[in-house]
Protein backbone atom coordinates (compact mmCIF):
# COMPACT_ATOMS: atom_id res chain seq x y z
CA UNK A 1 0.00 0.00 0.00
CA UNK A 2 1.78 3.47 -1.00
CA UNK A 3 0.82 5.93 1.01
CA UNK A 4 2.46 8.33 3.97
CA UNK A 5 5.40 7.25 5.38
CA UNK A 6 5.77 9.14 8.15
CA UNK A 7 2.60 8.64 11.29
CA UNK A 8 2.22 12.19 11.36
CA UNK A 9 1.25 11.86 7.60
CA UNK A 10 -1.14 8.92 8.36
CA UNK A 11 -2.52 10.76 10.92
CA UNK A 12 -3.38 13.61 8.48
CA UNK A 13 -4.31 11.59 5.65
CA UNK A 14 -6.55 9.07 7.88
CA UNK A 15 -8.28 12.23 9.40
CA UNK A 16 -9.06 13.69 5.83
CA UNK A 17 -10.21 10.71 4.91
CA UNK A 18 -12.30 10.08 7.50
CA UNK A 19 -14.29 13.37 7.60
CA UNK A 20 -14.80 13.47 3.68
CA UNK A 21 -16.48 9.76 4.36
CA UNK A 22 -18.72 10.94 7.27
CA UNK A 23 -20.06 14.30 5.38
CA UNK A 24 -20.69 11.96 2.29
CA UNK A 25 -22.96 9.65 4.71
CA UNK A 26 -24.35 12.56 7.01
CA UNK A 27 -25.47 13.84 3.03
CA UNK A 28 -25.70 10.31 1.13
CA UNK A 29 -29.03 10.59 -1.07
CA UNK A 30 -31.03 7.33 -1.02
CA UNK A 31 -31.01 6.88 2.47
CA UNK A 32 -33.19 4.40 4.00
CA UNK A 33 -34.93 6.00 7.10
CA UNK A 34 -34.21 2.80 8.85
CA UNK A 35 -37.76 1.01 6.55
CA UNK A 36 -36.49 -2.36 7.40
CA UNK A 37 -35.92 -2.13 11.19
CA UNK A 38 -39.33 -0.26 11.46
CA UNK A 39 -41.15 -3.46 9.87
CA UNK A 40 -39.00 -5.85 12.26
CA UNK A 41 -39.75 -3.63 15.37
CA UNK A 42 -43.69 -3.06 14.73
CA UNK A 43 -44.30 -6.67 13.53
CA UNK A 44 -42.57 -8.04 16.89
CA UNK A 45 -44.93 -5.77 18.80
CA UNK A 46 -47.86 -6.30 16.54
CA UNK A 47 -46.80 -10.10 17.56
CA UNK A 48 -46.88 -9.97 21.50
CA UNK A 49 -50.35 -7.82 21.31
CA UNK A 50 -52.00 -9.90 18.92
CA UNK A 51 -50.32 -13.34 18.45
CA UNK A 52 -49.72 -12.48 14.76
CA UNK A 53 -46.88 -11.55 12.91
CA UNK A 54 -47.12 -12.50 9.33
CA UNK A 55 -50.32 -10.16 8.99
CA UNK A 56 -48.68 -6.93 9.59
CA UNK A 57 -47.35 -5.03 6.80
CA UNK A 58 -46.01 -1.35 5.89
CA UNK A 59 -46.28 0.18 2.54
CA UNK A 60 -43.49 0.87 0.98
CA UNK A 61 -42.01 3.11 -1.66
CA UNK A 62 -42.30 0.94 -4.82
CA UNK A 63 -45.89 0.77 -4.13
CA UNK A 64 -45.91 -3.00 -2.60
CA UNK A 65 -46.98 -3.61 0.97
CA UNK A 66 -44.29 -5.36 3.10
CA UNK A 67 -44.72 -7.73 6.17
CA UNK A 68 -41.95 -10.11 8.29
CA UNK A 69 -40.53 -12.54 5.58
CA UNK A 70 -38.18 -14.20 7.96
CA UNK A 71 -38.70 -17.71 9.61
CA UNK A 72 -39.87 -17.64 13.23
CA UNK A 73 -36.69 -17.86 14.99
CA UNK A 74 -35.82 -14.94 13.10
CA UNK A 75 -38.68 -13.60 15.56
CA UNK A 76 -37.50 -14.95 17.87
CA UNK A 77 -34.03 -13.54 18.21
CA UNK A 78 -35.48 -10.12 17.51
CA UNK A 79 -38.35 -10.19 20.56
CA UNK A 80 -35.88 -8.11 22.52
CA UNK A 81 -36.25 -5.26 21.03
CA UNK A 82 -39.99 -5.08 22.38
CA UNK A 83 -38.10 -3.90 25.28
CA UNK A 84 -35.90 -0.86 23.26
CA UNK A 85 -37.63 2.60 22.47
CA UNK A 86 -37.16 2.65 18.53
CA UNK A 87 -34.55 5.48 19.27
CA UNK A 88 -33.02 2.72 21.69
CA UNK A 89 -33.69 -0.18 18.70
CA UNK A 90 -32.12 1.95 15.92
CA UNK A 91 -28.94 2.80 18.11
CA UNK A 92 -29.07 -0.97 18.58
CA UNK A 93 -28.76 -1.89 15.07
CA UNK A 94 -26.29 0.84 14.32
CA UNK A 95 -23.82 -0.62 16.80
CA UNK A 96 -24.39 -4.30 16.03
CA UNK A 97 -23.54 -3.20 12.10
CA UNK A 98 -20.45 -1.39 13.25
CA UNK A 99 -19.60 -4.15 15.62
CA UNK A 100 -20.11 -6.85 12.38
CA UNK A 101 -18.43 -4.34 10.06
CA UNK A 102 -15.08 -4.21 12.54
CA UNK A 103 -15.49 -8.45 12.71
CA UNK A 104 -15.42 -8.77 9.20
CA UNK A 105 -12.97 -6.49 8.08
CA UNK A 106 -10.67 -7.96 10.87
CA UNK A 107 -11.32 -11.10 8.76
CA UNK A 108 -11.22 -10.36 5.26
CA UNK A 109 -7.94 -7.68 5.41
CA UNK A 110 -6.29 -8.44 8.50
CA UNK A 111 -4.15 -11.36 6.99
CA UNK A 112 -3.48 -9.23 4.02
CA UNK A 113 -2.31 -6.30 6.14
CA UNK A 114 -0.35 -8.40 7.68
CA UNK A 115 1.34 -10.32 4.68
CA UNK A 116 2.13 -7.07 2.93
CA UNK A 117 3.31 -5.66 6.07
CA UNK A 118 1.30 -2.57 5.63
CA UNK A 119 0.98 -0.51 8.60
CA UNK A 120 -2.29 -1.89 10.31
CA UNK A 121 -4.33 1.08 12.18
CA UNK A 122 -3.86 3.59 8.68
CA UNK A 123 -4.83 0.16 6.38
CA UNK A 124 -8.01 -0.65 8.59
CA UNK A 125 -8.87 3.06 8.69
CA UNK A 126 -8.72 3.02 4.66
CA UNK A 127 -10.34 -0.16 4.48
CA UNK A 128 -13.37 1.15 6.75
CA UNK A 129 -14.01 4.04 4.99
CA UNK A 130 -13.95 2.15 1.26
CA UNK A 131 -16.33 -0.34 3.13
CA UNK A 132 -19.03 2.25 3.92
CA UNK A 133 -18.92 4.05 0.74
CA UNK A 134 -20.35 0.52 -0.79
CA UNK A 135 -24.19 1.42 -1.53
CA UNK A 136 -24.69 -2.58 -0.12
CA UNK A 137 -23.11 -1.23 3.03
CA UNK A 138 -24.77 1.48 3.16
CA UNK A 139 -28.17 0.14 2.73
CA UNK A 140 -27.47 -2.45 5.31
CA UNK A 141 -26.85 0.05 7.95
CA UNK A 142 -29.41 2.80 6.56
CA UNK A 143 -32.68 0.29 6.30
CA UNK A 144 -31.56 -1.67 9.75
CA UNK A 145 -30.83 -4.52 8.05
CA UNK A 146 -29.41 -8.45 9.14
CA UNK A 147 -27.19 -8.52 6.27
CA UNK A 148 -24.12 -8.10 8.21
CA UNK A 149 -24.74 -9.98 11.53
CA UNK A 150 -25.29 -13.10 9.29
CA UNK A 151 -22.28 -12.45 7.00
CA UNK A 152 -20.18 -13.02 10.66
CA UNK A 153 -22.05 -16.35 10.84
CA UNK A 154 -21.16 -17.70 8.10
CA UNK A 155 -17.58 -16.54 8.34
CA UNK A 156 -17.24 -17.20 11.17
CA UNK A 157 -17.37 -21.20 10.04
CA UNK A 158 -15.05 -20.42 7.24
CA UNK A 159 -12.52 -19.12 10.01
CA UNK A 160 -12.99 -22.18 12.21
CA UNK A 161 -12.38 -24.28 9.05
CA UNK A 162 -9.34 -22.00 7.68
CA UNK A 163 -7.60 -22.60 11.40
CA UNK A 164 -8.21 -26.06 12.13
CA UNK A 165 -11.13 -26.00 14.32
CA UNK A 166 -13.12 -27.37 11.58
CA UNK A 167 -15.02 -29.79 14.17
CA UNK A 168 -17.06 -26.92 15.87
CA UNK A 169 -17.71 -25.96 12.73
CA UNK A 170 -21.16 -25.34 11.14
CA UNK A 171 -23.15 -23.61 13.97
CA UNK A 172 -22.72 -20.02 12.37
CA UNK A 173 -23.88 -21.30 8.86
CA UNK A 174 -27.23 -23.14 10.62
CA UNK A 175 -28.05 -20.53 12.54
CA UNK A 176 -27.76 -17.75 9.66
CA UNK A 177 -29.93 -20.19 7.42
CA UNK A 178 -32.33 -20.38 9.98
CA UNK A 179 -33.05 -16.99 10.42
CA UNK A 180 -32.86 -16.31 6.77
CA UNK A 181 -33.20 -19.36 3.94
CA UNK A 182 -30.76 -17.67 1.74
CA UNK A 183 -27.60 -18.55 3.69
CA UNK A 184 -28.57 -22.62 3.89
CA UNK A 185 -26.24 -22.60 0.47
CA UNK A 186 -23.36 -22.49 2.38
CA UNK A 187 -24.69 -26.30 3.46
CA UNK A 188 -24.51 -27.03 0.32
CA UNK A 189 -20.90 -25.47 0.07
CA UNK A 190 -19.95 -27.89 2.35
CA UNK A 191 -21.15 -30.95 1.36
CA UNK A 192 -19.58 -29.98 -2.25
CA UNK A 193 -16.30 -29.71 -0.10
CA UNK A 194 -16.71 -32.72 2.11
CA UNK A 195 -17.06 -31.22 5.36
CA UNK A 196 -19.52 -33.96 6.78
CA UNK A 197 -19.12 -33.21 10.08
CA UNK A 198 -19.43 -29.24 9.13
CA UNK A 199 -22.47 -30.51 7.09
CA UNK A 200 -24.47 -31.79 9.73
CA UNK A 201 -23.50 -29.60 12.21
CA UNK A 202 -25.31 -26.94 10.22
CA UNK A 203 -28.12 -28.98 9.40
CA UNK A 204 -29.04 -30.03 12.59
CA UNK A 205 -28.21 -26.59 13.97
CA UNK A 206 -30.65 -25.02 12.00
CA UNK A 207 -33.56 -27.81 12.58
CA UNK A 208 -33.05 -27.84 15.96
CA UNK A 209 -33.47 -23.76 15.75
CA UNK A 210 -36.55 -24.15 13.75
CA UNK A 211 -37.97 -26.72 15.89
CA UNK A 212 -37.57 -24.25 19.10
CA UNK A 213 -39.31 -21.68 17.21
CA UNK A 214 -41.96 -24.32 16.54
CA UNK A 215 -42.38 -25.05 20.31
CA UNK A 216 -42.48 -21.84 21.28
CA UNK A 217 -44.69 -20.16 18.62
CA UNK A 218 -46.55 -23.45 16.92
CA UNK A 219 -49.19 -20.52 14.98
CA UNK A 220 -46.56 -18.63 13.65
CA UNK A 221 -44.29 -21.63 12.58
CA UNK A 222 -47.63 -23.32 11.01
CA UNK A 223 -48.61 -19.89 8.57
CA UNK A 224 -44.88 -19.29 7.92
CA UNK A 225 -44.09 -22.95 6.40
CA UNK A 226 -47.69 -23.22 5.18
CA UNK A 227 -48.62 -19.67 3.82
CA UNK A 228 -46.48 -17.20 4.26
CA UNK A 229 -43.34 -19.04 2.84
CA UNK A 230 -44.91 -19.66 -0.30
CA UNK A 231 -46.89 -16.09 -1.15
CA UNK A 232 -44.09 -14.21 -3.16
CA UNK A 233 -46.41 -11.23 -3.65
CA UNK A 234 -45.14 -10.21 0.59
CA UNK A 235 -41.65 -10.16 -0.36
CA UNK A 236 -42.10 -7.04 -2.85
CA UNK A 237 -42.25 -6.18 -6.72
CA UNK A 238 -39.89 -8.96 -8.44
CA UNK A 239 -39.40 -5.87 -10.98
CA UNK A 240 -38.43 -3.66 -9.10
CA UNK A 241 -34.78 -2.50 -9.60
CA UNK A 242 -33.47 -3.26 -6.15
CA UNK A 243 -34.19 -6.50 -6.92
CA UNK A 244 -30.50 -7.66 -8.74
CA UNK A 245 -31.07 -11.70 -8.84
CA UNK A 246 -31.70 -13.88 -11.92
CA UNK A 247 -35.42 -13.53 -11.44
CA UNK A 248 -35.11 -9.49 -10.92
CA UNK A 249 -33.78 -9.85 -14.68
CA UNK A 250 -36.34 -11.93 -15.82
CA UNK A 251 -39.20 -9.98 -14.06
CA UNK A 252 -38.06 -6.68 -15.90
CA UNK A 253 -37.44 -7.87 -18.83
CA UNK A 254 -41.51 -8.90 -19.19
CA UNK A 255 -43.14 -6.73 -16.89
CA UNK A 256 -45.79 -6.33 -16.25
CA UNK A 257 -46.24 -10.16 -17.52
CA UNK A 258 -44.60 -12.59 -14.42
CA UNK A 259 -41.92 -14.35 -15.35
CA UNK A 260 -41.59 -17.74 -16.56
CA UNK A 261 -41.19 -20.36 -13.47
CA UNK A 262 -39.09 -22.73 -15.84
CA UNK A 263 -36.92 -20.12 -17.31
CA UNK A 264 -36.38 -18.95 -14.09
CA UNK A 265 -35.16 -22.63 -13.29
CA UNK A 266 -33.31 -23.51 -15.64
CA UNK A 267 -30.96 -20.06 -14.82
CA UNK A 268 -31.14 -20.95 -11.52
CA UNK A 269 -29.89 -24.75 -12.42
CA UNK A 270 -27.04 -23.23 -15.14
CA UNK A 271 -25.83 -20.80 -11.74
CA UNK A 272 -25.38 -23.67 -9.68
CA UNK A 273 -23.83 -25.79 -12.03
CA UNK A 274 -21.11 -23.19 -12.53
CA UNK A 275 -20.82 -22.56 -8.84
CA UNK A 276 -20.25 -26.43 -8.38
CA UNK A 277 -17.65 -26.99 -10.82
CA UNK A 278 -15.75 -23.63 -9.47
CA UNK A 279 -16.35 -24.17 -6.30
CA UNK A 280 -14.77 -27.97 -6.99
CA UNK A 281 -11.77 -26.04 -8.36
CA UNK A 282 -11.43 -23.90 -5.53
CA UNK A 283 -11.02 -27.02 -3.70
CA UNK A 284 -8.82 -28.38 -5.62
CA UNK A 285 -6.08 -25.88 -5.21
CA UNK A 286 -6.87 -25.35 -1.43
CA UNK A 287 -8.38 -22.05 -1.82
CA UNK A 288 -10.94 -21.94 0.77
CA UNK A 289 -11.81 -17.74 0.82
CA UNK A 290 -12.45 -18.01 -3.23
CA UNK A 291 -14.95 -20.82 -2.33
CA UNK A 292 -16.66 -19.30 0.13
CA UNK A 293 -16.92 -15.60 -1.91
CA UNK A 294 -18.11 -18.01 -4.81
CA UNK A 295 -20.93 -19.35 -3.04
CA UNK A 296 -22.04 -15.69 -1.57
CA UNK A 297 -22.14 -14.57 -4.99
CA UNK A 298 -24.11 -17.77 -6.11
CA UNK A 299 -26.85 -16.92 -3.05
CA UNK A 300 -26.91 -13.36 -4.84
CA UNK A 301 -28.00 -14.92 -8.03
CA UNK A 302 -30.47 -17.86 -7.17
CA UNK A 303 -32.36 -16.17 -4.49
CA UNK A 304 -35.97 -14.94 -6.38
CA UNK A 305 -35.51 -11.86 -4.69
CA UNK A 306 -31.70 -9.97 -3.67
CA UNK A 307 -32.57 -6.50 -3.23
CA UNK A 308 -29.38 -4.06 -3.30
CA UNK A 309 -28.57 -4.26 0.70
CA UNK A 310 -28.33 -8.15 0.09
CA UNK A 311 -25.27 -7.75 -1.93
CA UNK A 312 -23.43 -7.62 0.87
CA UNK A 313 -21.95 -11.35 0.16
CA UNK A 314 -20.29 -9.55 -2.50
CA UNK A 315 -18.28 -8.53 -0.62
CA UNK A 316 -15.72 -11.25 0.40
CA UNK A 317 -15.12 -11.89 -3.48
CA UNK A 318 -13.60 -8.21 -3.91
CA UNK A 319 -11.24 -9.17 -0.79
CA UNK A 320 -10.20 -12.17 -2.87
CA UNK A 321 -10.15 -9.74 -6.35
CA UNK A 322 -8.25 -7.05 -4.47
CA UNK A 323 -6.25 -9.75 -2.73
CA UNK A 324 -5.12 -11.49 -6.20
CA UNK A 325 -4.38 -8.16 -7.68
CA UNK A 326 -1.58 -7.67 -4.89
CA UNK A 327 0.63 -10.90 -5.63
CA UNK A 328 3.94 -10.06 -5.93
CA UNK A 329 4.45 -13.02 -7.31
CA UNK A 330 2.21 -12.45 -10.08
CA UNK A 331 2.60 -10.81 -13.69
CA UNK A 332 2.50 -7.00 -13.32
CA UNK A 333 0.30 -6.80 -16.49
CA UNK A 334 -2.11 -9.15 -14.77
CA UNK A 335 -1.95 -7.73 -11.62
CA UNK A 336 -2.88 -3.68 -13.04
CA UNK A 337 -5.45 -5.70 -14.79
CA UNK A 338 -7.15 -6.98 -11.60
CA UNK A 339 -6.71 -4.25 -9.66
CA UNK A 340 -8.65 -2.72 -12.44
CA UNK A 341 -11.45 -4.53 -12.67
CA UNK A 342 -11.97 -4.48 -8.98
CA UNK A 343 -11.61 -0.72 -8.80
CA UNK A 344 -13.96 -0.87 -11.86
CA UNK A 345 -16.36 -3.22 -9.68
CA UNK A 346 -16.16 -1.34 -6.49
CA UNK A 347 -16.69 1.85 -8.18
CA UNK A 348 -20.20 0.75 -9.58
CA UNK A 349 -20.91 -0.82 -6.29
CA UNK A 350 -20.59 2.54 -4.32
CA UNK A 351 -22.42 4.09 -7.33
CA UNK A 352 -26.36 3.50 -7.13
CA UNK A 353 -26.50 3.58 -10.75
CA UNK A 354 -29.18 1.39 -11.35
CA UNK A 355 -31.55 3.62 -9.96
CA UNK A 356 -31.46 5.59 -12.96
CA UNK A 357 -33.25 2.90 -14.44
CA UNK A 358 -36.04 2.97 -11.55
CA UNK A 359 -38.73 4.11 -13.37
CA UNK A 360 -38.03 2.93 -16.91
CA UNK A 361 -35.76 -0.34 -17.10
CA UNK A 362 -36.96 -0.85 -20.85
CA UNK A 363 -34.67 -1.01 -23.88
CA UNK A 364 -31.03 -1.97 -24.33
CA UNK A 365 -29.58 0.36 -22.49
CA UNK A 366 -32.39 -0.28 -19.27
CA UNK A 367 -31.59 -3.91 -19.75
CA UNK A 368 -27.71 -3.34 -19.07
CA UNK A 369 -28.07 -0.72 -16.80
CA UNK A 370 -30.40 -1.82 -14.58
CA UNK A 371 -29.11 -4.90 -14.39
CA UNK A 372 -26.35 -3.69 -13.75
CA UNK A 373 -24.91 -5.83 -10.43
CA UNK A 374 -26.82 -8.72 -11.62
CA UNK A 375 -23.61 -8.78 -14.80
CA UNK A 376 -21.02 -7.88 -11.64
CA UNK A 377 -22.48 -11.23 -10.08
CA UNK A 378 -22.18 -13.70 -13.22
CA UNK A 379 -18.54 -12.10 -13.55
CA UNK A 380 -17.71 -12.72 -10.04
CA UNK A 381 -18.92 -15.91 -10.30
CA UNK A 382 -17.37 -17.50 -13.45
CA UNK A 383 -13.85 -15.30 -13.24
CA UNK A 384 -13.00 -14.55 -10.03
CA UNK A 385 -9.33 -15.59 -9.84
CA UNK A 386 -8.54 -18.57 -7.42
CA UNK A 387 -4.89 -19.08 -6.12
CA UNK A 388 -3.14 -22.30 -5.13
CA UNK A 389 -2.64 -25.00 -3.18
CA UNK A 390 0.17 -23.25 -1.16
CA UNK A 391 -1.56 -20.11 -0.78
CA UNK A 392 -3.50 -18.96 2.31
CA UNK A 393 -6.64 -20.35 2.95
CA UNK A 394 -9.47 -17.94 3.14
CA UNK A 395 -8.80 -16.41 6.37
CA UNK A 396 -5.02 -17.61 6.88
CA UNK A 397 -1.96 -16.04 6.82
CA UNK A 398 0.52 -18.73 4.73
CA UNK A 399 2.97 -17.19 1.76
CA UNK A 400 2.08 -16.73 -1.48
CA UNK A 401 2.27 -19.85 -3.81
CA UNK A 402 5.79 -19.08 -5.76
CA UNK A 403 3.85 -19.55 -9.17
CA UNK A 404 0.77 -18.39 -10.24
CA UNK A 405 -1.40 -21.92 -10.41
Amino acid sequence: MTGPTTSRGRLVLALALTGAVALFLAFVPLHRHWFDLNVYYDAVGHWLRDGRIYDFTIPGADGADYGFTYPPFAALCMLPMALFTWPAAITLSLVLNVAASATLLTWLIGPIVQRHGWNKWFAFVVAACLFVLLEPVRDTFSFGQVNLLLLVLVFFDAWLLSTGRGRFAGCGIGLAAAIKLTPAIFIGYLLITRRWRAAATATGTAAAATLLALAVAPGASRVYWTEALWDTDRIGVLSYVSNQSWEGVLARLVDPVPPSGVVWALGVLAVLAVWAHRVRRAVAVGDERAGFALTGVAACLISPITWVHHLVWLIPALAVLADSGLRPDAPPARRRLLLRVGALVYVLLCSSVVWLWRFDSTGVDGFLGSNTYVWICLGLLIALPLRGARSATMLGQEPYPARIP
